[in-house]
């Protein structure tokens, strides 16, 4: 499957607030990073914002200097043209975070919000894993949400892997330690639930 026609295709056909995944307000992202101390002066990357609306909190809340990446070159037109002159306060990344190279040691903050759950091949797992320990500085934060061991079991007409806390942590490996995990639900626009595990995790 090619990932990068998938989602051009899923993004050139479908309004917003036609994806399942789509929040009016990203809640318990906003949350966690205000947790983890996020000020104007944190380096945050968004994994698959796509067309998100966090990269519009965090700017108008400076919550981060904010790079977003995603493998959709029309989710990022879209987020640009509905940020409008503020689109050149971030860093937009077109790429597939299994193939990328970042920057090393710098990011403090690295947001993956319904991605990670995508990657049900082992090599592309390690790669993502590889990929942010390398990106995050020593003691930074890895903030994660997946579809829960009862969650969707496919989305976006694809298969998907499901976590606990715990899986998450087993996934990530020795390069993270895991400092807090819970359930939470959320509402597609067409008001159906599901259960997505959120966690998070600092870099060694």
């Amino acid at each position: 499957m090619d990932r990068k026609a998938h989602w051009e295709g899923v993004y050139a056909t479908k309004q917003p607030t036609e994806v399942s995944w789509y929040q009016a307000e990203p809640v318990r992202s906003l949350e966690l990073l205000r947790q983890a101390g996020a000020s104007s002066e944190t380096a945050l990357i968004d994994i698959g914002g796509g067309d998100s609306t966090l990269v519009d909190a965090v700017v108008s809340e400076h919550l981060g200097r904010v790079t977003v990446l995603d493998i959709s070159a029309a989710a990022l037109v879209r987020a640009r043209e509905r940020l409008g002159a503020r689109a050149s306060e971030v860093t937009w990344i077109k790429a597939d975070v299994t193939r990328v190279e970042l920057p090393a040691q710098t990011f403090d903050v690295w947001h993956d919000r319904a991605v990670f759950h995508f990657l049900t091949q082992a090599e592309d797992r390690a790669r993502y894993v590889a990929t942010a320990a390398a990106a995050l500085r020593p003691g930074g934060t890895l903030l994660i949400a997946t579809f829960a061991p009862d969650g969707p079991m496919r989305c976006s007409g694809l298969d998907v892997a499901r976590y606990s806390p715990e899986g998450l942590a087993r996934e990530l490996g020795e390069a993270f330690v895991l400092k807090q995990g819970f359930a939470d639900v959320h509402r597609t626009p067409g008001e159906a639930e599901q259960r997505f595990t959120f966690a998070v995790f600092q870099h060694h």
